[in-house]
């Protein structure tokens, strides 16, 4: 199995609300506060997978709106440089993304059926449900790591840097944990 999602990594963290705890009391202290760039530092979009094998490659959308024709192309060189590295075969494999309709299209499928990949294989999962989507655990772990360094990065290349760095330490039993996870959330929900 190979699941697959798009992610949005900034440079300055979260582009979330964040909250902190005081009692009404409570003055308001410099660690409670967040430093902010104008224009938010930049970000960047990636676009990875997972298997139970370990992750697959990363792929930096550089474009700033991700089309059908951007997401082909992505599927011809990561989602398959990724296949070949753990020696998977597209007809072989269940292959999940979701249900953006840049997955979905006509070219999408095409090439899908094109490259072999069987069509009762290929899972499209809701879009945007976190919950159910294994990557979105190795996302946030992956998010977590590039907050720890020391030093922001300078800019959206230098977070590149740091993030394919970060992403090649992942390892297989990270991606089963986070496959495993969904029996979990899956209980709860169902």
């Amino acid at each position: 199995m190979v699941l697959s999602d798009e992610t949005k990594v900034n440079v300055y963290g979260s582009d979330g609300c964040k909250y902190f705890w005081s009692r009404p009391d409570d003055k308001l202290q410099p660690h409670h506060l967040d430093l902010t760039v104008k224009g938010g530092g930049g970000s960047i979009m990636v676009w990875g997978c997972i298997t139970y094998d370990g992750p697959g490659y990363a792929y930096w959308i550089s474009e700033g709106t991700m089309k059908a024709s951007d997401y082909v192309g992505i599927l011809g060189t990561t989602l398959m440089g990724s296949l070949e590295y753990y020696g998977y075969h597209p007809q072989d494999i269940y292959f999940q993304q979701d249900n953006d309709p840049k997955h979905t299209s006509n070219l999408a499928r095409q090439w899908f059926k094109d490259n072999n990949f069987k069509c009762d294989h290929t899972f499209n999962w809701p879009s945007q449900s976190p919950d159910l989507n294994p990557i979105e655990h190795i996302w946030h772990h992956l998010k977590l790591k590039l907050s720890a360094y020391d030093t922001r990065a300078k800019g959206v290349h230098e977070l590149w840097n740091h993030l394919e760095k970060e992403w090649s330490t992942f390892t297989a039993e990270d991606s089963v944990n986070a496959l495993q996870n969904i029996n979990k959330v899956k209980s709860k929900i169902v």
